[in-house]
């Protein structure tokens, strides 16, 4: 979808990250008028890749937005909302940060606001964090629609979904939101190799990906950044190149290399695996600055006890389930080992053998060709 001229907001990127949302904001022609982000190793990626432009330490010092701000983005801090985290929800000392956003559409309305997180949000003690979110925008005068997207609908092999809400002060969200309305999933993939798994786990679970990786992500089952595992064709154990991470996530080769002036390179896996995919927020920016669908049909009225949807969309107290799919656009995805451009590493024997182990002694089903797969890995690694 082709930008039409003039309709770029001047956007505010908050919890920025690398720049995920930003980067494809800004591709879809919108202009970013500050970046606050206070990871040093964070800051250092946007301070060059994001040059001349003004990047803020810490949202807790800002004391208002710029009068002429159309667009707040925030992909706020998910590790207290993660499935893998310490799931406090929107009491933990992350995730409740986001209210320094709503202090801030309390002295500025933008027009619109675009917040990203996990999808277990929608979940966790009965969607507290939704509830609390939606309701505070209501408060500010907001409607407001999210939809959770998978980013395999856009062509890259890596099994992410996430959840993005946007919500309008003069105009209706959904409108926009919905637009690419229903894109039929793919049909299930056959099980076999290539898959990706996450070797740091294996007693509840393996992040099992027919055909791409897992969701990258800024931690692991033993509390470290790093890559998921490959099993290949040939049956070997590999794990990725970080360039290729950050391709998977739609940005250039060695995007977050400016990180290792204030870290170390494997570190630079927690930035990937924090990052919004750019492809998705792209999307998102053409459909700000373009879309005007038809309201959606088929809503299902939401109840206070009714459980979250993986999509709704609310204004003044009510709020309705939305038919639509995770897929929006339908783009063809590689494979991830056709995918993949840099000599993938063998996953080492320690890494192996103590996945193995947890595998062994865990309730989980698993094909017995990757068991004998990862045998044979332990046993050419072991020396």
């Amino acid at each position: 979808m082709s930008k039409r001229a003039g309709t770029g907001l001047k956007t505010v990127g908050l919890f920025a990250g690398i720049g995920g949302l930003e980067l494809g904001l800004t591709r879809a022609g919108h202009e970013i008028a500050f970046l606050c982000e206070i990871d040093p190793a964070a800051r250092a990626v946007l301070k060059t890749r994001f040059s001349g432009i003004e990047v803020k330490e810490d949202i807790r010092l800002i004391p208002k937005l710029p009068r002429e701000t159309e667009l707040v983005a925030a992909g706020f801090p998910c590790q207290d909302l993660s499935q893998v985290g310490p799931t406090r929800g929107m009491r933990g000392e992350k995730s409740s940060i986001v209210s320094q956003v709503f202090k801030l559409l309390e002295k500025t309305r933008a027009q619109w606001v675009l917040l990203e997180n996990v999808p277990f949000m929608l979940r966790l003690h009965r969607g507290a964090a939704i509830q609390h979110i939606t309701s505070r925008l209501e408060g500010l005068g907001y409607s407001w629609a999210y939809r959770t997207v998978d980013t395999r609908s856009f062509g890259l092999p890596q099994r992410r979904e996430r959840v993005f809400l946007l919500a309008g002060l003069n105009e209706e969200p959904w409108r926009k939101l919905y637009e690419h309305h229903f894109v039929q999933a793919p049909a299930s993939l056959k099980e076999g190799p290539p898959c990706g798994f996450y070797w740091t786990e294996g007693n509840r679970g393996l992040g099992w990906a027919p055909h791409a990786l897992p969701t990258l992500k800024g931690g692991s089952g033993l509390g470290i950044p790093s890559p998921p595992a490959i099993w290949l064709r040939d049956g070997s154990i590999v794990t990725p190149d970080i360039r290729d991470a950050e391709r998977i996530q739609g940005f250039a080769v060695d995007w977050t290399k400016p990180a290792e002036s204030q870290t170390t390179r494997g570190a630079r896996w927690r930035l990937v695996g924090n990052a919004v995919t750019t492809n998705v927020s792209e999307w998102l920016g053409n459909l700000l600055a373009n879309g005007h669908g038809a309201n959606p049909e088929n809503l299902e009225s939401l109840q206070k006890s009714d459980p979250w949807p993986a999509a709704a969309m609310g204004y003044k107290g009510e709020r309705f389930a939305v038919p639509t799919s995770k897929w929006p656009v339908k783009r063809k995805v590689k494979s991830i080992e056709d995918f993949l451009r840099y000599e993938p590493r063998p996953l080492s024997y320690r890494a192996t053998s103590g996945f193995w182990e947890r595998l062994k002694a865990s309730p989980l089903n698993y094909p017995a060709d990757f068991a004998e797969a990862l045998m044979s890995h332990i046993r050419k690694t072991k020396d």
